[in-house]
């Protein structure tokens, strides 16, 4: 039977709704299909704020595809008219042998990029909120900001319409299958023809590729009142930051938006399953919240002013999976973004249909390989 779209998405959240964008501008025929109504609350693309830096600790890898992502997001502000991106430079704190510090330098030493190395009482002059260790140091990159994710995900979703795509809501694909003629997808409301179908469903990947290792992560995020010296914490003068308090254990934060400083741990959440995860904050990891940063942001251990729970799809190495699936080429995987992933989400768009349209790309995507997991990456339709 011959496809009815050149292209399915399951799943559009920053991924998908990114996808979706560059294939339909690239004149092919989109169909996407989302679970819920995004933006939403209920995934990983929720909280009002995410960082977007370049000094990427996790890997030198990262950093060509970060900047030409800053790019991109400045095209989507330009054609969406929305303020989709603030910069207020970024702050990587810990220990000088630490994971943070030294991936942060060594991404900034290979690649140029502007930033400067301070000490401890440098930090404290720079941010005068913050009262670090001693012993620690700072990485300062002056062009790491703030990106706005439901603001940027209703930009893209809006672009991809603009262009042609039909995204259809509250309906998830529940099975898909490929076969000579392309892919078929499965729905409540129906089946769908596609000659490609791109698998970016975040938490809900498994289900669609249940052999992939991933592993779902419950993080919750606060949001505090400052106790005193609430100027300290615009974005004017306190940047975001990352903070390695521990051997490989990281807080990070933002500056205050609309009253509240939002801080959280990166990952050393609770495993979870996507459909029954728990949505509510206990007032035992508020408390525990409060212990982690109170040393370093005294000035910020004000009232509680909200919570939320972010949902990360986790690989065993931190790292993405874009890529065909091993036995279907006709199907791209794009999820599994390990908690770091929406900053990249424009550039990766591209990539995607880069894949679709030629079967390659001009980008390195080695360390996001599905193969890499060897035979567990096979999927079943």
């Amino acid at each position: 039977m011959e496809p009815t779209y050149d292209v399915a998405i399951a799943g559009l959240g920053a991924m998908g709704s990114a996808s979706a964008r560059a294939l339909a501008r690239r004149g092919h025929t989109v169909v996407g299909f989302d679970r819920f109504a995004p933006p939403h609350a209920l995934g990983s693309s929720h909280g009002h704020s995410r960082i977007i830096r370049e000094a990427y600790f996790e890997h030198p890898a990262y950093v060509p595809l970060v900047r030409h992502a800053y790019g991109l997001w400045e095209e989507l502000e330009r054609e969406s008219g929305e303020r989709l991106l603030l910069k207020t430079g970024g702050l990587m704190i810990g220990p000088p042998d630490g994971t943070l510090v030294r991936g942060a330098l060594a991404s900034a030493r290979a690649h140029g990029l502007a930033h400067e190395r301070l000490d401890s009482a440098g930090i404290a002059r720079r941010i005068p909120v913050m009262r670090p260790a001693s012993d620690m140091v700072g990485v300062w990159e002056p062009d790491a900001g703030i990106l706005f994710p439901e603001t940027a995900i209703s930009a893209t979703l809006a672009s991809a319409r603009r262009h042609g795509a039909a995204l259809h809501v509250d309906e998830p694909v529940t099975a898909w299958r490929a076969d000579a003629d392309g892919v078929e997808v499965r729905t409540p409301r129906g089946v769908h023809r596609a000659g490609h179908l791109v698998l970016s469903a975040g938490a809900w990947l498994p289900a669609l590729a249940p052999g992939l290792p991933l592993a779902i992560e419950r993080v919750a995020l606060f949001w505090f009142e400052p106790a005193s010296d609430p100027g300290g914490f615009d974005p004017a003068c306190f940047p975001v930051f990352i903070l390695e308090h521990a051997r490989d254990r990281f807080i990070y934060g933002f500056p205050q938006l609309g009253g509240a400083v939002k801080i959280a741990r990166h990952h050393e959440g609770e495993a979870t399953d996507p459909d029954k995860r728990r949505h509510g904050v206990s007032p035992d990891e508020v408390e525990s919240m409060r212990g982690l940063f109170r040393s370093f942001l005294p000035c910020a251990d004000g009232p509680l002013r909200e919570t939320a729970v972010c949902l990360y799809t986790n690989t065993p190495d931190g790292h993405f999976v874009i890529g065909p699936e091993p036995r279907h080429p006709t199907v791209t995987l794009v999820s599994a973004c390990s908690g770091h992933g929406f900053k990249f989400a424009p550039a990766i768009g591209e990539i995607v249909a880069d894949l679709v349209t030629e079967g390659a790309t001009r980008w390195d995507l080695g360390l996001f390989s599905p193969a890499r997991f060897g035979a567990r990456a096979t999927t079943g339709g």
